[in-house]
Parts: C-alpha cells; sequence; structure tokens
C-alpha cells in the first residue's frame, strides 16, 4: 500500500453531471487489486483517512494538487507528423497533408518511432487514458499497442477502415479489412489495459459491404468499442447526404449499419438536430467534442447547450493532428470559448453548468471516462478506481504562481490552471499507481 498527502481533486463517477469533490489537505491510499493493478484504497481529508489506515507510508507533497489522469475521447496517433499543417478546411487537409502521412506507416519501424513520440506527449501532457486511431495498416496498431502495454497504460486503438474515396497507400480491400481487424481484437482486446476499436474512418470512406461487416463485427463483439468521425465539415455533410439520400441523417447512417451502442464514440458531432442528439442518447452513443480541431479547420461549433438538454454522454478530445495540441488544458479553454461566444444557438449556452471550471474538467476526465463506458475505472479517483492520477504545481510559472494563489475557491483555482496552464504545470504522472519518467 501507498499514501499521497496533498490538495486533491476527484469525482464522483456515477453522477450524470459533475460532482467535484476537493480537500485542501487531502489524503489518497492505493493498494493493488486482484489483478495486480493499482487501484485507489480510499481518499478524503487527511485526518480522517490517515487514521483508518494507520502504518501506510505517507509521501507528502506540499503546495501541489492530485487529480485523476486525463482522458483523451479522440485522438489520431498517425496524425502526430502533421500537427500545424495549414489547409483551407477538412477535405483539403485530409488530401494534402493527412493521407501521404498515414501512408507512412505501413513501414513498421516507421510507426513504431511514431508511436514512441505520440506516447511520449500523452504522457508529458497528463493524458493517461486515450481512444486513437491507427491508420489502415494493421502493424499500426501493433506498433502502437505493443509500445502502450510495455507502459502500462489503458490506451484503445483501431485500425481504420478505408475501402473507397482513398488514395494508394492508405485504402484498403473490404474483405481483408474485416478479416484484419477481427485478428486484432482476438490479439489485443481486453489484454492488460488495452482494448480495441473497430473504426470506419467516416461514412464516405467506406462501402456499403465494409460499414454492414463492420457493424456486424460490433454485434459479434459488444465489449469492443466503435469509433468513427460524423457531422463535423458542411461539405463533408453534403457528400454523404449525396452518397446515401436515403438516410435520415449522416447520423442515420452510422444507425442502419448497426454502429450506434455502448461503448461507440462519434467524433464532433456538430451539425446534427434534435432527432439526432436523441438517437445519441437512446442508443448510449457518445459524441467526442474536439474545440481546437474544430476552431482550426473552421468545421463549426458543438452545441453544448442542446447536448445537455437531450441528454446524451459527451467528453472532451484534442483531436490530433486536426487538434492544435495535446495539451488537456488548451482543450478546456478552447471548450469555454466557444461556449463563451455564443455561437452554439443557445444563450444558456453562455452561463450554464457546461462553462464551469469543474464541469469541463470534468469533461476531460470522470465525464469523458463514463462517455467510453470506463465510469468508475478512470478519470475519477474514487475508491475502486485504477490508480492513474497526476501531480499538478499550480506554481508551475511565476504567472501561475501568482493567479492561483489568490484563488477564493476550487472554482477559481481550476479556471486559473486551465486559462495559465500547460505541460509544465504537469510535475508527475503516475499509470496504475507507478510513477513514469518524465515524456
Amino acid at each position: 500500500m501507498q499514501a499521497h498527502r496533498a490538495a486533491i481533486l476527484w469525482f464522483d463517477p456515477h453522477a450524470d453531471t459533475p460532482v467535484p469533490h476537493y480537500e485542501a489537505d487531502g489524503l489518497l491510499v492505493l493498494a493493488p487489486d486482484a489483478q495486480d493493478t493499482q487501484c485507489v484504497v480510499a481518499v478524503g481529508p487527511y485526518r480522517d483517512v490517515a487514521a483508518r489506515h494507520p502504518g501506510v507510508p505517507v509521501q507528502h507533497h506540499p503546495d501541489r494538487l492530485i487529480a485523476p489522469g486525463f482522458v483523451d475521447l479522440h485522438i489520431h496517433y498517425p496524425q502526430t507528423d502533421v500537427i500545424g499543417s495549414p489547409a483551407e478546411g477538412l477535405l483539403p487537409w485530409l488530401e494534402h497533408y493527412t493521407f501521404p502521412h498515414e501512408a507512412r506507416l505501413a513501414d513498421p519501424a516507421y510507426a513504431g518511432a511514431v508511436a514512441e513520440v505520440f506516447l511520449d506527449e500523452l504522457q508529458r501532457h497528463g493524458v493517461t487514458t486515450a481512444l486513437t486511431f491507427a491508420t489502415s495498416h494493421p502493424g499500426s496498431v501493433d506498433a502502437l499497442l505493443s509500445r502502450a502495454e510495455r507502459r502500462g497504460l489503458r490506451l484503445v486503438a483501431g485500425k481504420v477502415l478505408q475501402d473507397r474515396h482513398s488514395p494508394d497507400g492508405v485504402r484498403d480491400q473490404t474483405e481483408q479489412s474485416l478479416l484484419d481487424t477481427e485478428a486484432l481484437i482476438r490479439r489485443w482486446h481486453g489484454r492488460g489495459r488495452l482494448g480495441y476499436a473497430i473504426t470506419p474512418r467516416f461514412a464516405p470512406s467506406c462501402s456499403d459491404a465494409q460499414m454492414r461487416g463492420a457493424g456486424e463485427l460490433a454485434a459479434r463483439h459488444p465489449d469492443v468499442w466503435v469509433q468513427s468521425h460524423v457531422a463535423e465539415n458542411l461539405d463533408e455533410v453534403r457528400w454523404v447526404r449525396e452518397l446515401y439520400p436515403r438516410a435520415r441523417s449522416y447520423l442515420g447512417v452510422y444507425a442502419d449499419f448497426g454502429l450506434l451502442r455502448e461503448r461507440a464514440v462519434y467524433a464532433h458531432c456538430i451539425h446534427l438536430d434534435d432527432t439526432d442528439r436523441a438517437l445519441l442518447r437512446d442508443t448510449g452513443t457518445a459524441a467526442a467534442v474536439s474545440p481546437t480541431s474544430n476552431l482550426f479547420l473552421g468545421s463549426g461549433f458543438f452545441d453544448h447547450a442542446s447536448a445537455d438538454r437531450a441528454g446524451f454522454r459527451y467528453g472532451l478530445a484534442s483531436d490530433v493532428g486536426g487538434g492544435t495540441s495535446f495539451s488537456p488544458f488548451h482543450t478546456m479553454l478552447a471548450a469555454y470559448y466557444v461556449g463563451r461566444a455564443g455561437v452554439t444557438g443557445s444563450g444558456s449556452a453562455k452561463t450554464g453548468l457546461s462553462l464551469a471550471p469543474s464541469h469541463l474538467w470534468w469533461q476531460h476526465t470522470a465525464g469523458a471516462a463514463r462517455a467510453m463506458g470506463l465510469g468508475g475505472v478512470v478519470g475519477s479517483l474514487a475508491p475502486g478506481a485504477e490508480a492513474d492520477w497526476l501531480l499538478l504545481n499550480p506554481q508551475a510559472t511565476p504567472l501561475m504562481a501568482r493567479r492561483t494563489g489568490q484563488a477564493q475557491n476550487l472554482e477559481e483555482l481550476l479556471f486559473a490552471l486551465i486559462v495559465l496552464g500547460d505541460d509544465r504545470a504537469v510535475e508527475r504522472v503516475a499509470v496504475a499507481g507507478a510513477v513514469v519518467p518524465p515524456g
């Protein structure tokens, strides 16, 4: 057993809305479970928790904040090398940067090198769980998950399916792509802290046969994840309408192929109507909100107010490399900007719950874990959760120290970190209780 004393932030993992708990002088007690994974045994006020666990060695971290590891609900590891590439919009960006770079991951050595940099960046920024796209090459999944396994990370990834409207080098073959996907599920899903995601890139890149096959795989393997994109860009939406004129909507295409369910996560979900939002709620499908990517590519803005009214699950995501930073602080701040701009179609979005600093933090931790079907497993630091935690330094820079030192309450402290924080604030990262070296 081990224990850590500091200010502590944690969340109720079973609440539909954020229930933040905070102790200025708290204690986090950890112990291995039956699988030898360090988990949270107790958390709360130092005096009370220490009295219940006498004799446990305590590490004291004065002037530091312990918080759950961040959960990134949508990210592309092959796009690490295209972050910051200029383009007129989503489709030109894919054509000129993304697809040419993804073709290079057919080389196992290159895929492995990208995977190492990608995992280092996640770690450096305090991301301990991620739902990740690979490329259409099965070896790109092996390269990432083998390295994630060595680090003990909780990571879910999948081979991209794209058998049409894709250039040579990334286009796959329908039947083989489905055989490869099933083989990867059997190889990686449930191995240690790893999981597999069936990954149609997006509806335009997949033939009906491939989409149908993905749906059949999802039905045969209900405990794996499904991930894709939907309603990100208006040009993309128009394209889907041309390809599927009988579908009720872009989201409806995925529903028609049996790809909406628990553990299904769709990135963006910008250009939806209320019927689509109800469909997300009723099927248990979640949205990955990617504000830095949406701002960078000019795609549009996620409507937090309508999402809250509809009651479907969502969480925050970096969407690197369309997203402009691995930093959860930057993502949370971008989500705040979008809501404050009032462009989401509702005045209530300007002052609503979704913009509270603790809610933004929840969206990148316990809320994202819940959206991913991992509520209570990661993202909360509640008793029973896996011990993925961060030691944050609110004094990491002179300005941060000055501002956080004047915080009058938890919301002010969290907001100061959101606005001023970056990887310098992440002093220590613990994965399943084990402190990992700096990235």
